[in-house]
């Protein structure tokens, strides 16, 4: 194995596929969420597992509300809520069927959730109830991420926002300029703007720079390799943006590959050996220094390789995207 690259030794593996993993907010700590019912909280720095906390459902996603308290949504339609010190879990609300996706967001203290209902639901975690909740249009949200005030929810080939402060104000629409479906949405921390990846491979940048005349925008293939003059035509099933390095990103695809990117430059700054199996998600952690990866099938095709779920974690050495002589996106 790569001297940067550490494997998560789980005392009882994952029994099923892994939908999301998440750093804590301010340590070193990661969230995961399975299709074999567990939340598990995972304390990288001392290699140990910290909580498993089993349920009644499949958890197709999960996410911190802070460091003490985590959230899951279920294949049931129940919401969970989760205290990482006890382990006692409990529900928070429900959808009319099952729970896909859920987001917090620390501006509102709102838990932002969407489900197979054909809804997008926002629960005040000061009232303890459901406040509002928008009908989504079109097909089934497959993806969201919060920044700031600004919620951006993927949905069949469109990608929209919403206004937390407003959330009943007319949804605006963008076209992910793509054409096929979307697979994934990622906000930029630390300015206005987003990624797409999409299902055939490529990821579209839409980023406000305030130090430059023109914003950011345009479209790239993850992997330009062909085969016989084919494109890589692998799903792009998660993208984040380095909280500390401006400018740099990771996209994680359905073949196994990582790559590291700067929007800016426009190149590839590096690409992580493949993994065993698909790229579920990915996270950094606060420091951005470490690189969460789960290896694990996405259940998205028939072909795909089965292997038990792998969450590894990838050293991110300092860097310079300027000093690299990468790989052009364009």
């Amino acid at each position: 194995m790569e001297p940067n690259r550490v494997l998560l030794d789980f005392q009882n593996p994952i029994q099923d596929a892994i939908s999301t993993i998440q750093f804590a907010p301010r340590s070193n700590n990661l969230l995961i969420s399975s299709w074999d019912s567990s939340l598990r909280l995972y304390d990288v720095d001392n290699s140990a597992l910290r909580l498993e906390a089993p349920s009644e459902a499949a958890l197709l996603d999960c996410c911190f509300q802070d460091e003490s308290l985590a959230l899951s949504a279920g294949s049931d339609g129940l919401i969970r809520r989760y205290d990482l010190q006890s382990g006692i879990s409990e529900t928070i609300g429900k959808h009319d069927d099952i729970a896909t996706n859920i987001r917090y967001s620390d501006q509102t203290c709102q838990i932002v959730t969407a489900g197979l209902d054909g809804k997008i639901l926002l629960w005040d975690t000061r009232r303890e109830k459901c406040v509002s909740f928008v009908r989504n249009r079109g097909s089934d949200v497959v993806s969201m991420s919060i920044s700031g005030f600004n919620l951006i929810v993927a949905s069949g080939i469109c990608v929209y926002s919403l206004d937390l402060r407003n959330i009943q104000k007319p949804v605006q629409l963008t076209d992910s300029c793509m054409k096929v479906p979307v697979a994934c949405v990622s906000s930029v921390p630390y300015t206005e703007g987003f990624a797409i990846g999409s299902v055939d491979g490529r990821v579209a940048l839409e980023i406000a720079c305030l130090d430059q005349a023109d914003d950011i925008r345009y479209i790239f293939w993850c992997h330009p390799k062909s085969k016989g003059r084919r494109k890589h035509l692998e799903s792009v099933n998660d993208i984040v943006f380095n909280p500390i390095h401006h400018g740099a990103f990771a996209t994680g695809d359905n073949a196994g590959f990582v790559s590291v990117w700067d929007f800016q430059s426009k190149r590839r700054i590096l690409e992580l050996p493949r993994f065993p199996n698909s790229v579920a998600s990915l996270s950094y952690n606060c420091g951005g220094q470490l690189l969460a990866v789960a290896s694990s099938c996405t259940y998205q095709e028939a072909k795909e390789r089965e292997d038990a779920p792998q969450v590894f974690i990838h050293v991110m050495e300092e860097f310079n995207p300027k000093s690299f002589s990468a790989s052009s996106t364009g």
